[in-house]
């Protein structure tokens, strides 16, 4: 059962991966579609900001995720490999399809599917952590496209008498400030969320690692309010990591196919983006970034004019969105009737 947990704690971290990989076209598609940075630079400053943001957040997030969504008593390690399985099978088929949707959406709901799977719909703490998860599904996005539209707004009544040219060259300057912003803000929240379901892992399996010496011991977590720093130092590792590799795919949807974008637009998306997560990062709501700055981009876009924005792709996203919870919980309930089967107890 112990090497069981800590393969679980390594598909965790593999989850944390593919979200960096996944949700790279967040942090970098702006920047990329400006020409701003290069594809390879992009990446690098990135993957760098959001590893900084271990050093700059708390762990408001992770601790809400760890406590508070799914009853404690029915999580086992075969709940969590359930539900990490069905959030890694949405991820990779959506990369697939390019469509941008939620990873923080797709661990929240193959959690909740795979424990409903195990013990039923009681399973599920109903309760102010949900009804704030499933409101900033509508809610992030329009705060999102408020505060880019806003942003833009204003930087065009400040700068309507300056050449084109001279604000051009001074936000390419500043979108790096913006975009490295945005990647603190991404890695603040989504690392978390992670972090969050190993701590529960950990606690449901505490009596397991008491007693044990070495390294092994630091696997005793006898508390879910308290996060070990060694499962915030690799779930930041490995969410920069995967960042690093990018989902090419997911960033010419976020770059181009949304609107076209110039430094001063990238600018503002990615500022108004970020205000939006780190906002709700400091109140621990799980948000998706995905959803927060698809919103401020197309925000950005409207301030042009409203056919600037290609309203079939942002359609084509928003069903993602609607169908991920779902999609997820569907996935993670499948492998938990699976894994059962075989599952050591």
């Amino acid at each position: 059962m112990i090497t069981y947990v800590v393969l679980i704690v390594v598909v965790a971290f593999a989850f944390d991966f593919i979200n960096g990989f996944h949700d790279s076209a967040n942090s970098i598609a702006t920047v990329v579609g400006t020409r701003v940075l290069s594809p390879v630079a992009a990446v690098c400053w990135a993957a760098f900001f959001n590893f900084v943001a271990l050093f700059t957040v708390g762990t408001a997030v992770a601790k809400a995720i760890g406590k508070g969504m799914i009853d404690l008593e029915v999580v086992t390690p075969t709940v969590i490999l359930g539900g990490l399985l069905g959030a890694i099978i949405w991820n990779l088929l959506t990369w697939f399809w390019g469509l941008p949707s939620s990873s923080s959406h797709a661990l929240i709901g193959g959690y909740a599917g795979s424990a409903v799977a195990a013990a039923g719909m009681g399973a599920i703490e109903w309760g102010t952590k949900w009804i704030q998860t499933l409101a900033f599904i509508v809610l992030s996005p329009m705060i999102g496209m408020f505060l880019g539209f806003t942003l833009m707004v204003i930087v065009m009544w400040i700068f309507h008498r300056v050449p084109r040219g001279k604000v051009d060259r001074f936000f390419r300057v500043s979108q790096l400030a913006s975009s490295a912003l945005f990647s603190l803000s991404h890695g603040a929240n989504d690392a978390q969320k992670t972090m969050g379901i190993i701590v529960s892992l950990l606690f449901s399996v505490r009596p397991l690692f008491e007693q044990q010496t070495g390294w092994l011991h630091a696997f005793y977590v006898p508390t879910t309010d308290h996060i070990p720093f060694w499962i915030e130092v690799c779930a930041y590792s490995a969410l920069s990591m995967g960042t690093l590799f990018g989902g090419w795919r997911i960033v010419h949807t976020m770059g181009s196919r949304i609107t076209r974008l110039r430094p001063v637009g990238g600018f503002c998306a990615e500022t108004g983006g970020a205000l939006s997560i780190l906002l709700a990062t400091k109140f621990g709501i799980p948000v998706s970034t995905t959803h927060t700055i698809t919103g401020s981009i197309v925000g950005v876009g409207a301030t042009n004019r409203l056919s600037a924005v290609r309203w079939g792709v942002a359609g084509r996203i928003v069903w993602a969105w609607v169908l991920t919870i779902p999609a997820a919980a569907l996935m993670a309930a499948l492998s938990y009737v699976v894994l059962s089967q075989f599952a050591p107890t």
